[in-house]
């Protein structure tokens, strides 16, 4: 017999994965413990992929369109433990709170989801899909793996990210650049044989500040913006004049942009300010990269790039979402608004144009911070609201 798809016991599922820390790349206990609570669910079809995302799917009764629910088993660094109130795995619930990394980031939602779906059975008109991926605090590598390899096709997706309750339709994407400048190292002492790599700095924050104050802007998502955010200098040895600095540039952008335009835009932005280049120094403008692997052993270098995504509010889908939920006291559709954070969605919506939401409790100011919590009456009327919010997704795309 399966387990019973209650409130209380996706609240104790969601403790245990608390409890697991899941680095990205190290996400294996957690996407083992996700499967082995598929299995006590009644889920069919669970694997994991070779990446490691875990899934599973509750059948329909019908032939709707399969729907997705989608959260990420990483979670961020929980930095020094004595500037939490309460351990951050402990999974402590006090004051009407669940607390520690990964309450609301995304362990909480995720609970919610795999509980939500096993609820389904027997009723939904198409599948429930549930893929819990790796990867999303790294740039989304799970979710572009799963979909990218075919590893499940839905009609929709509905992501479980923070959105209290509200109906979100889509983000600003996120580029890391690098502008690497290179000198001629020398001895400090004799600076008038070296060429200092530092002395560029200053143009290259000056044409970074002119392309800050030019960025365009939409209705819903509002302004893309940049901002450099850290200067590695090298060799870091304080006697040496430098001849390799980094400067990392954080930019959150609209959906329309690729990293080509971006680097192209950087590129003409510095170099006015830079002028000719004294012989024996270089610029380099570039993606930033990273080595990423899998706890599967699957290793990628990849761009650190998350694209963005919008639904438009008016789409059948958004719609009937936010009338199947209502707000907390059901006296008018649930808000339609966009996130001010990436999410997996601009891989599902974004790159592969599939119909995308967000939907969970937890407010994201409390993502990423050492009081990360879950309030819990209001994920116990998010849970109540799924099963109603994924039913109306899959008859809309009918």
């Amino acid at each position: 017999m399966a387990k019973e798809a209650s409130f209380e016991n996706a609240l104790a599922f969601a403790q245990d994965l608390i409890r697991i820390p899941s680095l990205s790349g190290h996400e294996g206990d957690v996407a083992k413990r996700v499967v082995q609570e598929m299995e006590v669910l009644g889920f069919r079809d669970i694997r994991m992929d070779d990446l490691g995302n875990a899934i599973g799917v509750i059948p329909g009764t019908g032939a709707a369109p399969s729907c997705m629910l989608n959260c990420h088993m990483d979670v961020v660094a929980e930095g020094d433990h004595d500037d939490w109130e309460f351990p951050p795995f402990d999974a402590t619930v006090d004051g009407g709170f669940l607390h520690g990394r990964g309450s609301m980031d995304i362990k909480g939602p995720l609970a919610l989801q795999t509980y939500a779906a096993a609820a389904l059975a027997g009723r939904a008109p198409g599948d429930v899909i549930v893929a819990h991926t790796v990867f999303e605090e790294r740039g989304g590598w799970g979710m572009e793996y799963l979909l990218e390899s075919k590893g499940v096709e839905p009609g929709a997706v509905i992501i479980g990210e923070a959105t209290k309750g509200d109906i979100t339709t889509g983000h600003r994407g996120r580029a890391e650049v690098e502008i690497n400048l290179k000198g001629l190292a020398g001895h400090a002492s004799a600076p008038e044989r070296a060429r200092n790599a530092l002395d560029l700095v200053p143009a290259v924050l000056a044409g970074l500040a002119d392309l800050a104050s030019n960025q365009p802007e939409d209705p819903v998502l509002g302004r893309a913006s940049l901002v450099p955010t850290n200067v590695d200098v090298l060799p870091e040895s304080r006697n040496v004049v430098p001849d390799d600095v980094t400067i990392v540039v954080d930019w959150r952008i609209l959906p329309t942009s690729t990293n080509e335009e971006l680097l192209a835009q950087v590129r003409a932005a510095i170099e006015p300010h830079l002028g000719a280049l004294p012989e024996g120094m270089a610029v380099e403008v570039r993606m930033a990269l990273e080595h990423q692997e899998a706890f599967t052993g699957i290793g990628e270098t990849r761009d650190l790039f998350t694209p963005g995504f919008l639904m438009e509010g008016d789409h059948p889908m958004i719609v009937a979402a936010a009338k199947a939920v209502g707000n907390r006291d059901g006296s008018a559709p649930a808000a339609i608004r966009p996130w001010t954070f990436a999410t997996d969605g601009g891989w599902s919506a974004g790159v592969f144009g599939i119909p995308t939401l967000g939907f969970a409790p937890g407010e994201e100011r409390y993502a990423h911070t050492n009081t990360e919590r879950l309030d819990l009456d209001e994920a116990e009327w998010a849970y109540s609201r799924h099963g109603d919010l994924i039913m109306a997704v899959q008859k809309a795309l009918i």
